[in-house]
């Protein structure tokens, strides 16, 4: 017998891992990758390519490699908010006479100093971009879904069909702590569902809360089953423990393996944690990646757990910290009374799905040792929120709207098959998205000083025949803020607070809508003939026009605050990862939240048609 047919288990495990990198589809991933890290260094001003030759409708530009004779030259269409749409295709690195296809490793390593990233954080941003080009490739083989099927999908199909992440950050998947077998198990583009892991922890060291009208039983009853529960409650008691001193609690698998065995041994050893088994239940985890979706019963609600890998800018022990899971449950209550009885958000049918239930766990050792935040805080913590499945009606399906940005593996984009499919032209189809998605954020800015994180991966859509009609927003707590100094609010909601200057309260339209979002998907829509970028704004400027004429008792707000004005802060979230992408955000330093460097023109200023607002 010949024994290398005799693969191990851990030898397949090993082939399998690296079995998709072919040198033509890593190629493709390399110049794609480069591709958006000139577009968005150069958007963020960090390196300014030189203007060459004209072509029909793009130029050929280069940067020059300081101190070298390395140039990279390639061709692009200068578009509106200092867009760069880079032809990835046209890159090509040439030194010395002879020239060669991009690598971005190589290229992040020769830009370092122009980048401004230090020496002691280049080899962690060199893992991630490693990291993201290897599931790039996987994707590109794994994933080959057409737009147009894609565009008749499922929810979960077109959640896990995604082969892009944040459209702004270069550095926007990395994962590390994930090895080759964690990424097909766990990666949302790569994972089939799986059980969750359960464990008891001790009630006098936990912190359990609620949102109003649910408990911990009848939240665990629904979760588990009463008879699941009852299993688990007979592991405890064969502990020698009582179970009414326990709580149960879900732990992502990963997380249970690689940082609770080992780093929580000594709790479990003396029975503080214990652990009881696998869920009945089977999750798909989602884009946001420490969110799992209930595959098993979609009606059920979405598990987030503590996952303590480094990605796109937080730090490797990355959890759920104590403090934001102690206010979570109360502040989605009082969000949800806030808007629950706005005529404008009824009719359009803007709709919250709630985190209801969080529950965290204080390691005594840690809490001993770290007077203050520390992400080694919030390594065993869980939060349940609502699913969206049981807010849709007969002909109407849900996709996240990170998918409007998602082209598949010949390039065609996902929202063009939407609209295609639709029957609608590209107008009328994206006007009704702004109404469903703009519309509502700006009406929460404006009537309640309420401003969310609406990216791609927060928003949910609702569509009927293909097209959007609402939107379902979520990940509440962590990322809302309420624009005012806080006075009069409930101490859980008043952490959410804060009063900006003037000329920074539209930051959350200007940077999240306009330039982290909108200013892609213009440039999608361009590219593929669908909508030229000139429409797409004329659009949004109209949403923006007829939201306001329907809400004239705001009319000194919208003058005030004027979402026509000429320019508006260029806000630099590269740089932030690049000045530190251990930690993009610190809870004690809001400020550390903001790059700002120079201004943008704004693409709706001068496209107002009526009078202002207010005057």
């Amino acid at each position: 017998m010949n024994d290398m047919n005799l693969e191990t288990p851990q030898a397949t495990i090993a082939r399998k891992a690296v079995a998709h990198l072919s040198p033509q589809l890593f190629e493709r991933a390399n110049r794609l990758l480069v591709s958006k890290a000139i577009s968005e260094f150069a958007h963020e001003l960090l390196l300014d390519p030189r203007a060459g030759e004209k072509q029909a409708l793009t130029m050929d530009y280069q940067i020059d490699v300081p101190g070298s004779d390395i140039r990279y030259a390639f061709r692009a269409r200068r578009m509106a908010l200092d867009h760069w749409h880079v032809d990835p295709q046209s890159i090509m690195c040439h030194q010395a006479g002879t020239s060669a296809s991009p690598d971005a490793i190589t290229f992040v390593i020769q830009f370092a100093d122009a980048l401004g990233i230090g020496a002691a954080m280049l080899p962690v941003y060199l893992e991630e971009l490693s990291s993201i080009l290897y599931a790039a490739v996987w994707k590109m083989s794994a994933k080959p879904h057409r737009a147009a099927d894609l565009a008749r999908a499922d929810f979960q199909t077109i959640e896990t069909g995604m082969t892009e992440g944040h459209p702004v950050f270069v550095a926007n998947s990395g994962r590390i702590g994930f090895d080759g077998a964690d990424f097909a198990a766990y990666a949302p583009e790569a994972a089939a569902p799986m059980p969750l892991v359960w464990i008891a922890v001790r009630r006098d060291q936990a912190q359990f809360r609620a949102v109003e009208g649910l408990d911990y039983d009848r939240l665990i009853d629904e979760e588990l089953g009463r008879d699941v529960r009852a299993g688990f409650e007979a592991i405890i008691t064969r502990a020698a423990k009582r179970p009414a001193d326990y709580f149960l609690m879900p732990v992502h698998p990963w997380q249970w393996l690689n940082r609770i065995a080992i780093g929580f041994a000594a709790l479990i050893a003396r029975g503080d944690i214990i652990h009881l088994g696998s869920s009945p239940d089977r999750y798909q985890p989602q884009q946001a990646i420490r969110t799992f979706f209930n595959a098993s019963n979609p009606g059920k609600r979405y598990v987030k757990m503590a996952l303590s890998i480094l990605n796109m800018g937080f730090e490797l022990m990355r959890g759920l910290s104590p403090e934001d899971m102690a206010t979570a449950p109360a502040f989605n209550d009082w969000i949800a009374r806030t808007l629950a009885d706005d005529p404008v958000l009824a009719a359009l049918g803007f709709t919250l799905i709630r985190e209801v239930a969080t529950l965290s766990y204080r390691n005594p050792y840690f809490e001993a040792a770290l007077p203050g935040r520390s992400g080694y805080k919030g390594m065993l913590a869980a939060l349940w929120r609502d699913s969206p499945v049981g807010l849709i009606g007969p002909g109407e399906r849900l996709m996240t709207m990170a998918a409007l940005l998602h082209r598949d593996t010949i390039g065609a984009p996902l929202v063009g098959a939407l609209i295609s499919a639709s029957g609608l032209n590209a107008d009328e189809w994206i006007r009704r998205y702004l109404r469903a998605y703009f519309t509502p954020i700006l009406h929460c800015l404006y009537a309640h000083d309420i401003i969310f994180m609406p990216h791609g991966e927060n928003v949910i859509l609702v569509l009927a025949d293909h097209a959007p009609v609402r939107i379902i927003m979520k990940d509440l707590a962590e990322e809302i803020r309420i624009l005012t100094d806080g006075e009069g609010l409930p101490p859980e909601v008043r952490r959410n607070s804060a009063e900006p200057a003037d000329d920074m309260r539209l930051d959350g339209i200007f940077t999240d809508v306009f330039d982290c979002y909108f200013r892609h998907l213009a440039a999608l829509l361009d590219e593929a003939g669908l909508l030229p970028e000139t429409g797409f704004w004329s659009l949004v400027a109209e949403c923006v026009e007829t939201y306001q004429a329907g809400q004239p008792g705001l009319g000194d707000k919208f003058a005030r605050f004027d979402l026509f004005a000429d320019s508006f802060p260029r806000n630099c979230i590269n740089r932030l990862q690049l000045r530190d992408n251990r930690q993009l955000i610190d809870p004690t330093d809001p400020n550390k939240g903001f790059r700002f460097v120079g201004r943008l023109t704004n693409p709706i200023s001068g496209l107002r048609r009526g009078a202002a607002p207010g005057r």
